[in-house]
């Protein structure tokens, strides 16, 4: 996790995340302040109940990303960013200025418009937040920055909270809060003015004022890239289900675990601390690049720790009220619950962060900001459900634990959906688990494959699973060639169907499928995509590599693109390989945790890419590792 971390020392990244970290604190820090001194104050300030107010803070707060966020998207894509944040902190200044007026005054509707000013300026700094980020950074460090501001904001969620909370108590509190809110929106202000220039994308865009039409056309906009629109959808999914476990954590600290205020605080730093291990984790389980198989798992633990929370519960009012922290503690239930709450954190970082990376990497630039424009409405839209979905069910008569079970449930359901209708998530889940738990791989010269234009990569083929390990390394989708036999098999044909493998047979068992399978190549190679080929034509018996066939150079007689040769190493003697007999026919033949090896060659020009020639290459990459 080094190199994220690093990224903290760089001036294209530090003065960004303290910005944003910044904001993130104060938003939370005043927000939890306001809702503290209505709910203990109310009574002197107006005639409505504390548990009225309190939602009408946060719809006030909310209602602002449904307003501005079409605006803010546009702004975001129009304008330089750096400048664009300047400005969005010096409007925090002037509102956290409001904030010590209102204070001062005691007005409660002063106090709830600076909340509705503070979700106006959240709702502009959005878009240009999380679109800044592929601008400032290189392809490679997406996860890693996404997932410093992922954990950064939820550490700043969970700080702000506890400082509102604790300040807003203490004698002249809300001076104190007051004066807190403003000196750290100065900080913040400070902090964004080293932020490097980032240019306009969209510099020459006319922007719609109107918040309607405008919100209807984003929300469409966001539509035009499929897996972007469902990468948004899962975004939006994982803060319903959020939102719908942190509005339950006040009832169930209080009537379930017996606790105090203070309860209500550790579950809430439980859930943050998963949060941000998650997201750190993130860099190291995914090596650095956009990896979509962490979705699927994320997923898979956020259902299996909901479940357990739900099984873990107490009974209600098993254990009174009211208790100290201590005591909670000093029970095994509380530590199971404690756990839940942490792993479900943990793998909702594992689900969030590839999310957000690849809407990122695979928006167009030139409206990438108003893409995450729209990614906020329906976040927001989400999380409005969510409230209304946890109220209803409540007064129905379920409770907080089977609310929790009915969210893991569903969650169940809505990833299922998702990963149907974009079989690319499980595939790399597929691929992510067989490089993470059958084997260990190590690649070297990752970089020599091109980030973009048609390539052919030829490898050695010693395994059935040969070209999953090179999917795993690959950052790019490569279109594999391979016998219309393995392309059949019942295991991994959904694998090499989703990967969009090209079925191919020879000439003496179905010329017409042969063919096909070249002029397939060819469309792939001209649509600019990766070609993966096994020139030996067949899997090893006996670990040696065959001579590799004609069919390589009839490709690029073709279309002459730059050849990747590469070689496995390791393989020979695993589970998927044909030594001493058929394949898959000894479980354990070398135990778990095999170490295997991917090593890349610098690109070889067409022309001088002769079968022969790419055999010894092959040949001494692989040296005497079979």
């Amino acid at each position: 996790m080094s190199t994220q971390f690093k990224l903290l020392e760089e001036r294209r990244f530090l003065p960004f995340f303290l910005t944003q970290f910044l904001g993130a604190f104060n938003d939370n820090f005043y927000k939890n302040a306001l809702v503290v001194l209505i709910t203990f104050q109310a009574a002197q300030l107006t005639s409505l109940s504390p548990g009225v107010l309190v939602n009408l803070a946060a719809g006030v707060f909310i209602l602002p990303f449904f307003l501005f966020s079409a605006t803010a998207g546009q702004l975001a894509d129009k304008y330089e960013k750096s400048r664009l944040i300047r400005f969005t902190k010096l409007l925090e200044i002037v509102i956290m200025l409001l904030a010590g007026v209102g204070f001062g005054l005691g007005s409660l509707s002063l106090m709830l418009t600076v909340l509705f000013l503070m979700g106006t300026q959240s709702a502009i700094f959005g878009p240009v937040k999380y679109a800044i980020i592929p601008q400032q950074l290189r392809e490679e460090e997406l996860v890693g920055g996404n997932a410093l501001v992922e954990a950064g904001t939820f550490v700043a969620i969970l700080v702000g909270t506890i400082v509102g909370g604790l300040l807003i108590a203490v004698p002249n509190g809300p001076t104190w809060v007051s004066g807190g809110v403003l000196a750290v929106a100065v900080a913040g202000y400070l902090a964004s003015r080293r932020i490097p220039l980032a240019a306009a994308a969209d510099p020459g865009l006319r922007v719609n004022w109107n918040p309607v039409s405008q919100t209807w056309h984003m929300v469409q906009f966001t539509r035009r890239n499929r897996t972007v629109f469902l990468s948004i959808l899962g975004v939006s999914w994982f803060w319903f289900y959020g939102a719908l476990f942190l509005s339950q954590f006040p009832a169930f600290a209080a009537e379930y675990l017996g606790g105090d205020e203070r309860a209500v605080t550790l579950l809430l730093a439980m859930f943050s601390v998963g949060i941000g291990a998650g997201s750190l984790a993130c860099e190291k389980m995914s090596a650095g690049r956009v990896e979509l198989g962490l979705v699927p798992f994320g997923a898979i633990g956020l259902s299996l720790f909901a479940l357990d929370l739900w099984w873990a519960s107490p009974a209600l009012g098993a254990y009174g009220t009211n208790l100290p922290v201590s005591a909670l503690l000093s029970r095994f239930e509380t530590w199971r619950v404690l756990f839940d709450l942490v792993m479900i954190g943990v793998f909702g970082g594992f689900f969030i962060v590839p999310l957000y990376a690849l809407i990122q990497s695979r928006s167009e630039p030139s409206h990438r900001s108003r893409i995450i424009a729209g990614n906020n409405i329906l976040n927001a839209l989400f999380m409005v459900i969510a409230a209304g979905m946890g109220a209803g069910l409540l007064a129905a008569g379920l409770s907080v634990p089977q609310l929790f079970l009915v969210t893991g449930l569903l969650n169940a359901a809505v990833a299922l959906y998702i990963f149907t209708l974009v079989p690319e998530f499980l595939l790399r889940f597929i691929v992510w688990m067989l490089v993470h738990t059958v084997y260990r791989l190590r690649i070297e010269g990752i970089e020599r494959v091109p980030d973009e234009g048609p390539a052919l990569i030829v490898a050695n083929h010693v395994s059935f699973v040969d070209a999953l390990i090179i999917m795993a390394a690959c950052r790019r989708p490569i279109r594999f060639v391979m016998d219309h036999r393995i392309f059949r098999w019942p295991i991994l044909s959904f694998a090499f169907r989703t990967s969009r493998a090209i079925p191919i047979a020879s000439a003496k068992e179905d010329p017409q499928m042969m063919e096909r399978a070249f002029e397939e190549v060819s469309r792939a190679l001209e649509a600019g995509d990766l070609v993966g080929i096994f020139p030996e034509g067949r899997i090893t018996d006996n670990g040696d590599l065959y001579p590799f066939r004609p069919g390589v150079t009839r490709i690029l007689e073709r279309n002459p693109v730059p050849v990747v040769p590469m070689a496995l190493r390791g393989l020979w003697g695993s589970f998927f390989s044909r030594k001493d007999g058929p394949a898959m026919s000894r479980p354990f033949r070398r135990g778990a945790f095999n170490r295997i090896g991917l090593i890349i060659a610098e690109p070889v020009v067409a022309q001088e890419a002769s079968p022969q020639s790419l055999q010894d290459i092959v040949a001494r990459l692989r040296g005497e590792h079979r």
